[in-house]
């Protein structure tokens, strides 16, 4: 039998080599090796975030030598563990092929949160998603990349909803030896720990490390016992505290992150500021310079050049400012290392230096002290360039140094395993439909997609049962977890075994209840929205989820409605709130939702990245001309609220945008989805499925993204 011929030696060396996948998180984008540490322990895989190394802890040592005894198992564990080690020894990267000036050139990128799975839940929203699909990519392109954040090791709050619908929030320990991370050790073994001065004090950290397949990405730790108690806790929460621990926190980030990189032996080409909240890294870099001896002008100039800043944030309100009381309590010892005076150090961070009311704002100090500066889409860089024209007199709009990159997403983590292996099935290109090892490279090609106008390569039917499937997944996931809630609705069991219908339009709305995303917006009709669900014929059903900052009640007053109508109007069973919103919820709702809607006020969605992915699960777009969106829509891949353009009075914004929203809902899209042959076959809806996929999933991705940055940022000095 094949398992006798594991020898003691091989058993030994697969368990170690399992060990060290499990702390490499390319698992999250590779289906075969979820699967195999799913069926070590089912449950703990399911209970535990689908996270590999509490799965490992939970099997004995000697379980998994027998587990590995199973001949089926030992081989589908060494193909993966071959697989990995393909991965991470490729030599035939894209960065070689295409850009070999940069396969020399490391490039730090500083991010106050990076979303990368459920297991790890160190980020707030979108920004931090966007920053681990970058990690994600610069991986997938042989980019050597550094990422650098904190260790939060409470996280981003748990959501629970209480009886009067109210968002609560609790916080859970995160253990760092139960999940895929490391400690940073230095030549003795002990953690390599580091120090800044901010207050009265010195703040003293260590790092974690997370392995994203060929690249890394450190996080920054304060919770150490040289430190007071409150200095420990400054990286306990994800944008916690007063303006005290933020600017603390933004301090730890961008000197700290430097010192860290420096105390590695590590010396990037490029910086890049992912929004300001990393800014600080930027008079760090001045001050090694001036400590080497050059002049201040000359340490400006050189660190502009070093220095890229990517900013998301389309309202002055949202980008940090700090008193100038704060900043010299704060900064003062690091003000005096860069033999500056406090008004000197605020000019860096004012719009007008000779403004002495004016705070100090991370924003600008990032635009100041970067050779470039992009927006997150075509429309925001236009916004971004409107926002701060007033920092370059003398200039047109049109000539403020602010560019745009279009954000995208990681396809190969966020397409469910079942659907990547039926498009690859049917979509592979040569080797008689085969495909090879690189099919995360696969997956973003045109030509790739563009196989799917053609039903000679997938019928219309195929392509239905594909999202009949998906569509009772995410139904019968909703009901195991409104059915396990702390606060159920009233009713038994049975209510929650026939919630929602599987044969319904289903609209999905999930991302950050921030107030300008207008989550309840649907429901200004909602006499109207009452008909529609009602209609036996043509019936729709919403599945809502998101979390509102810890602080912010009016989006919590958003969340407490729309629970109170899944509970107590005529929408009860056809609108759910789904709890603790999460990258695997997201995960869920992006495959199995019909219609993705996006309704925020226009121009403040930056960019927005939920609705890319859904294109390649056969999910439709329902959105406002915003963000990426304004870019993607064709008039045939999707369904539009309104036209290319907006009120500027906030009222006539919303109200028009809900007639417009109820408009395409009842006229274009119930319609389409409903108009059905003698077969049940909805031809016009899958048209528009297989335009969305042909035109967005090639695009919209942090393949081409990273590939962008590089081209426009990174290869410059």
């Amino acid at each position: 039998m094949a398992s006798k011929s594991l020898s003691t030696a091989e058993l030994t060396q697969i368990k170690i080599a399992l060990h060290k996948l499990a702390r490499n998180i390319w698992w999250t984008w590779n289906q075969h090796a979820q699967e195999l540490f799913a069926e070590l322990s089912p449950r703990s895989w399911q209970n535990l975030y689908h996270n590999p190394v509490a799965v490992l802890h939970e099997v004995s040592t000697y379980e998994l030598g027998v587990r590995l005894l199973e001949p089926e198992f030992a081989a589908r564990a060494k193909q993966v563990l071959a697989d990995f080690d393909a991965y991470m020894s490729q030599s035939d990267t894209w960065i070689r092929r295409e850009m070999p000036e940069l396969a020399g050139k490391t490039i730090a990128y500083f991010s106050a949160e990076f979303g990368l799975h459920e297991t790890l839940p160190i980020a707030a929203g979108g920004l931090g998603v966007l920053a681990g699909d970058h990690a994600k990519s610069a991986s997938d392109l042989g980019l050597n990349f550094v990422g650098i954040s904190l260790f939060y090791r409470e996280g981003y709050f748990q959501q629970a909803i209480n009886r009067d619908n109210w968002q609560t929030e609790y916080y859970s320990v995160l253990d760092p030896k139960s999940l895929p991370i490391e400690p940073v050790l230095d030549p003795s073994g002990e953690p390599l720990v580091c120090s800044l001065r901010v207050g009265a004090g010195s703040i003293y950290f260590q790092a974690w490390r997370i392995n994203v397949g060929r690249c890394v990405i450190y996080l920054l730790d304060t919770n150490r016992q040289e430190n007071e108690p409150a200095i420990r806790d400054l990286t306990l929460r994800v944008y916690g505290g007063d303006a005290n621990t933020r600017i603390s926190q933004e301090m730890l980030l961008g000197i700290g992150g430097v010192r860290l990189l420096r105390a590695l032996g590590k010396q990037p080409n490029v910086f890049h500021m992912n929004e300001g909240h990393a800014a600080f890294l930027t008079l760090e870099l001045m001050r090694e310079k001036l400590a080497d001896g050059i002049s201040l002008d000359q340490s400006i100039e050189q660190t502009r050049r070093e220095c890229i800043f990517t900013t998301h944030t389309p309202v002055p309100a949202g980008h940090d400012r700090f008193p100038s009381d704060l900043v010299q309590y704060a900064a003062g010892t690091f003000i005096g290392k860069l033999k500056l005076t406090l008004p000197q150090f605020m000019a860096f961070g004012r719009v007008n230096p000779e403004d002495l009311s004016e705070p100090f704002c991370m924003t600008v100090l990032a635009l100041k002290c970067s050779r470039a500066a992009n927006g997150v889409s075509e429309l925001h860089g236009q916004v971004s360039r409107e926002m701060w024209q007033s920092m370059y007199p003398g200039k047109k709009v049109s000539e403020v140094p602010i560019g745009h990159v279009t954000n995208g997403i990681h396809l190969a983590g966020w397409m469910k395993g079942s659907v990547r292996r039926f498009w690859l099935d049917r979509l592979a290109i040569g080797n008689g439909g085969k495909h090879d090892r690189h099919e995360y490279e696969l997956i973003n090609q045109s030509e790739f997609w563009n196989q799917i106008l053609s039903a000679d390569t997938v019928s219309d039917e195929e392509i239905w049962a594909l999202r009949y499937r998906l569509r009772r997944e995410l139904i019968e996931f909703v009901r195991r977890r409104i059915s396990t809630s702390e606060h159920r609705p009233n009713g038994g069991f049975i209510e929650y075994d026939t919630l929602l219908d599987s044969d319904a339009l289903t609209i999905g709305f999930a991302r950050r209840f921030a107030t300008y995303k207008r989550a309840p917006l649907i429901f200004d009709q909602l006499e109207n929205i009452h008909k529609l669900v009602q209609d036996s014929q043509r019936t729709v059903q919403f599945i809502f989820a998101g979390k509102a900052h810890p602080r912010d009640d009016e989006g919590k007053k958003f969340i407490q409605k729309i629970v109170h109508l899944s509970k107590y109007s005529d929408l009860k069973g056809r609108l759910v709130f789904v709890e603790n919103y999460d990258i695997h919820v997201a995960r869920q709702m992006v495959a199995g939702c019909d219609i993705w809607l996006n309704n925020p006020r226009r121009p403040l969605e930056a960019s927005g990245t939920s609705g890319m992915k859904i294109t390649a699960h056969g999910g439709l777009n329902c959105s406002i001309l915003d963000g990426w969106w304004r870019e993607g829509y064709d008039g045939t891949n999707g369904f539009s609220i309104g036209d290319d353009s907006h009120p500027e009075n906030i009222e006539e914004q919303d109200r028009r945008d809900s007639a417009n929203l109820f408009k395409v809902l009842s006229e274009e899209i119930i319609p389409a989805f409903y108009n059905r042959d003698a077969d049940g076959i909805p031809h016009e809806w899958i048209g528009r499925i297989r335009r969305s996929m042909a035109t967005l999933a090639p695009q919209y991705n942090t393949w081409r993204m990273v590939q962008e940055y590089c081209r426009k940022y990174y290869q410059a000095e």
